[in-house]
């Protein structure tokens, strides 16, 4: 196991540097998924909840989260992301929403933590719309499949 890179020798965080790094295409896809009753998948299936189109608002917040991890994350470098993408699907097996975000560019970091971020907005987003009809939403399984690029190469989750 490797060691953390953001801890310096005393301890202390600090941001990596990346300057000498090569840049490289990369990608990373996150998932998770918000349990809700199904009464509730069906208000949001319906386009019928209180505060208006919950997949279409939280897609919209999982991109702008991920264009703003930075602002979130302390020890995130400030990236120039060339593509979000945040795909939301209706899972009856939850019953619930599952949420995918990938993030893209050409350049010296990984983007992992962009994709995490994409997807934990777009979850939170989707419980603050539908909370009216249902508090007793789950968010979970949020987790890293799979990154591109970079010095380590390729990361896929198992199973």
């Amino acid at each position: 196991m490797a060691g953390l890179t953001h801890i310096g020798a005393s301890g202390e965080a600090h941001m990596v540097d990346v300057g000498d790094k090569a840049e490289t295409s990369r990608s990373a896809t996150a998932e998770g998924y918000v349990r809700m009753q199904p009464e509730t998948l069906a208000l949001i299936r319906e386009g019928n909840a209180k505060k208006g189109d919950v997949i279409g608002t939280a897609r919209l917040a999982g991109i702008m989260a991920a264009k703003k991890t930075a602002d979130l994350v302390p020890l995130c470098h400030p990236l120039m992301l060339t593509r979000v993408s945040v795909d939301i699907v209706e899972d009856a097996g939850l019953p619930g929403l599952r949420v995918a975000a990938t993030a893209k560019l050409t350049g010296r970091t990984g983007v992992e933590m962009e994709a995490l971020t994409a997807v934990s907005v777009a979850c939170l987003t989707i419980y603050d719309m539908a909370k009216a009809a249902d508090k007793g939403m789950e968010i979970g399984g949020i987790r890293l499949l799979e990154k591109t690029g970079g010095k380590s190469g390729i990361y896929r989750r198992e199973n």
